[in-house]
């Protein structure tokens, strides 16, 4: 399978998701749209889309006309049904795709905040394996706003924190690819944003209260990853038998 996997910070990666990438041998092409102006390939060449983290807001193509280039592509593989898993900026950016508007929470959500899932995550395909209730790490101060043809999967601090469009794209609100190397910089990066002082964020609590977690939060990533995945393998097959289908007969 072919991945695009959508970076945004210099130094970030698929963080928690690369061990299933890697077990599933996914051929991972990578795209860091603030370096690059355009992506590497149209989403048509892709199996699966991922969209991850980052610092830039959904609504700042003024600041960052990258984001246009990005949302345009988000909407091209919405529209070809592939594959797609978006996190953070990446989930914000899904919900544009799809027609939503998201705007600025009444309040940002730093560190670890309870998330509790709807009905229709518990047969989800990617969340449903997931407790009804579970703390998730959060770093955000925009919401995920919920687009027509979305699903609400799972709810928190009175917004949508994740939601999947028919049976191939997913948002999620909370960092579930999050590692160590990745909370690291937000803290270095984004610990004194005015966000951060907006709530008077106790690094040094958070960084302890993060790295006592980290490890049981990353299980939890890996099989978000791993059975999105098996999305990707399903789609897969169901292209193939379609193209042979209609093939001309010999």
């Amino acid at each position: 399978m072919r991945i695009l996997n959508i970076n945004h910070p210099p130094d970030s990666g698929p963080g928690t998701f690369l061990g299933p990438l890697n077990a599933a041998h996914a051929e991972l092409v990578s795209w860091r749209p603030t370096e690059a102006p355009e992506p590497p390939a149209p989403a048509a060449e892709f199996d699966a889309v991922l969209s991850l983290a980052g610092s830039a807001n959904p609504d700042q193509d003024r600041e960052f006309p990258w984001l246009r280039t990005e949302k345009k592509l988000l909407r091209e593989a919405l529209r070809r049904k592939i594959p797609m898993l978006g996190v953070g900026l990446g989930a914000e950016l899904i919900a544009v795709a799809a027609g939503a508007s998201v705007r600025q929470a009444a309040g940002p959500e730093i560190g670890w905040y309870q998330v509790e899932l709807t009905a229709m995550a518990r047969r989800d395909p990617v969340l449903g394996f997931l407790p009804t209730r579970f703390e998730a790490l959060q770093w955000h101060s925009y919401a995920l706003a919920l687009p027509d043809s979305g699903t609400e999967l799972a709810r928190g601090n009175d917004a949508a924190q994740a939601f999947r469009i028919g049976s191939h794209a997913w948002a999620l609100q909370f960092n579930a690819h999050a590692t160590e190397h990745d909370f690291r910089r937000w803290l270095a990066q984004e610990s004194d944003s005015e966000p951060a002082r907006s709530l008077g964020t106790d690094v040094e609590e958070l960084a302890e209260e993060t790295l006592e977690r980290l490890a049981a939060w990353q299980e939890i990533g890996r099989g978000i990853c791993e059975r999105f995945l098996e999305v990707v393998r399903t789609s897969q097959e169901e292209r193939l038998a379609q193209q042979q289908k209609n093939a001309p007969a010999q």
